[in-house]
């Protein structure tokens, strides 16, 4: 591969091939001297009685086609370069006839073109003679320009693949619009195309050990579905439509194609692995993660692929996403141990920043006398510093209330929108948990 130099190496080897068919066509003769440049159409000079010149000037570099999805860029875990890929370009040059006398500039053209005609690759030789830094031994008093120096240790002699010439036709709208962008007037011209240069890095890569054994694995693509979520109380007890599904309960995930190697159900940020012998095809019974936050949940059902030996579970495929509703639940007495505060105990624990509703309703008893107002009802939000550990999961919530009038309330604990269910008695009503306000 070559260096960054390559882009001006390329410019020099075709500037001494053209340089040196000017003198081996022996056209001084006719058209006089000629100047062979590389430089900006602008800085060419234009007096009438100048010699005639030809100038090759690199307008345009574009990407290679073929080249540029090769070697791309490979970094091991920790960052480190393993590969140095090659930056490929196509390099874009305008050649100029310049002359004072008539057919002059036609002549120096149509010479420059058969020269390029008969080159269509640069050889190796070619490249490494063009840049070649002089042999001070044989002649002491010869030198270089340090760039030129510079460049014969580009390296683009010995690239993977040639420098081929071929050309690179115009459309007069194109010619305008070169020509209009160079600022100067315009002079018989061709356009020819270098490609491809290939440019690499010469920094230090860590490249990984050969590969020695190879397993490859092959795996029919079974995706798990979840078509429904319901929820069993206990353990070998009845399996209900959710909800309610509460912390103590294990999660029943229906659907197909669920069984896999080894299946885990991931639960919102949390992974519960069922027991082998709750795993069917069709159903995955899992009990709650305790660490879980009251509110809406996703649920999916993911399957690991075991490779290697011993064989290591990788990641496989998973199932689509559901949801369910994680409902708190109070599980002791509502209790007041100052005056204007309730103070309640929850599962699962509440969250720092979780919202924390308290919801009161006041509780009728069928032999109570009828009225002509409705049940009373009552909701006080709980801030995050009534919770007795803001930065832990607590059971314990602590509320402020004011206006209670006195009796028996229903009490329901909402928890990012998740409410407590409430129990009910042999009548349906519901009577539980309640709490008397004095």
């Amino acid at each position: 591969m070559s260096t960054a130099l390559a882009i001006a190496s390329v410019t020099a080897v075709l500037k001494n091939l053209l340089d040196n068919g000017m003198i081996d066509d022996q056209i001084v003769s006719t058209v006089g001297h000629v100047h062979v440049t590389a430089l900006a159409p602008d800085l060419i000079p234009l007096e009438k009685n100048a010699e005639s010149q030809l100038n090759l000037f690199l307008y345009m570099v574009t990407p290679n086609q073929g080249w540029r999805n090769v070697g791309l860029p490979s970094r091991d875990a920790n960052g480190d370069r393993r590969t140095n890929p090659p930056l490929p370009l196509d390099l874009h040059y305008v050649l100029t006839a310049y002359a004072a006398r008539d057919l002059h500039a036609e002549i120096l053209l149509g010479y420059a073109m058969q020269l390029l005609h008969e080159t269509p690759v640069l050889p190796r030789s070619g490249i490494r003679a063009a840049l070649a830094v002089p042999d001070l031994v044989q002649d002491p008093t010869a030198s270089l320009p340090p760039e030129q120096e510079m460049l014969a240790t580009s390296g683009l002699a010995e690239q993977a693949e040639a420098i081929k010439i071929t050309p690179d036709p115009l459309s007069p709208e194109e010619l305008v619009r070169l020509w209009a962008a160079f600022q100067s007037r315009y002079r018989p011209s061709a356009g020819y195309r270098a490609s491809v240069v290939l440019i690499e890095a010469e920094r230090s890569t860590r490249p990984p050990l050969p590969v020695r054994n190879r397993r490859l694995y092959v795996v029919p693509f079974r995706e798990p579905v979840i078509d429904r979520v319901l929820v069993q109380e206990t353990i070998n007890g009845p399996i209900v439509p959710a909800p309610p599904i509460l912390i103590r309960h294990r999660l029943v995930l229906r659907g197909r194609g669920l069984r896999g190697d080894q299946p885990t159900v991931r639960i919102g940020a949390s992974s519960a692995t069922p027991a082998a012998a709750d795993v069917t095809d069709t159903q995955i019974i899992v009990p709650l993660p305790a660490e879980l936050k009251a509110g809406p949940q996703g649920v999916q059902v993911l399957h690991a692929q075991l490779m290697g030996e011993p064989a290591v579970p990788h990641t496989g495929v998973s199932s689509n996403l559901a949801s369910f509703v994680l409902q708190p639940e109070i599980i002791a007495p509502i209790d007041i141990p100052v005056a204007g505060t309730f103070r309640v105990t929850v599962q699962p624990p509440v969250h720092e920043a979780q919202r924390v509703v308290l919801l009161l309703n006041e509780r009728l008893f069928p032999e109570s006398p009828p009225r002509d107002t409705p049940p009373r009802a009552y909701s006080f939000v709980a801030s995050p510093i009534a919770l007795t550990s803001p930065s832990a999961p607590t059971p314990v919530v602590d509320i402020p209330f004011t206006g209670v009038a006195a009796g028996e309330y229903l009490v329901r604990i909402a928890v990012d929108g998740a409410e407590s269910p409430l129990g009910v008695d042999v009548n349906g009503a519901y009577d539980a948990p309640t709490v008397v306000v004095p």
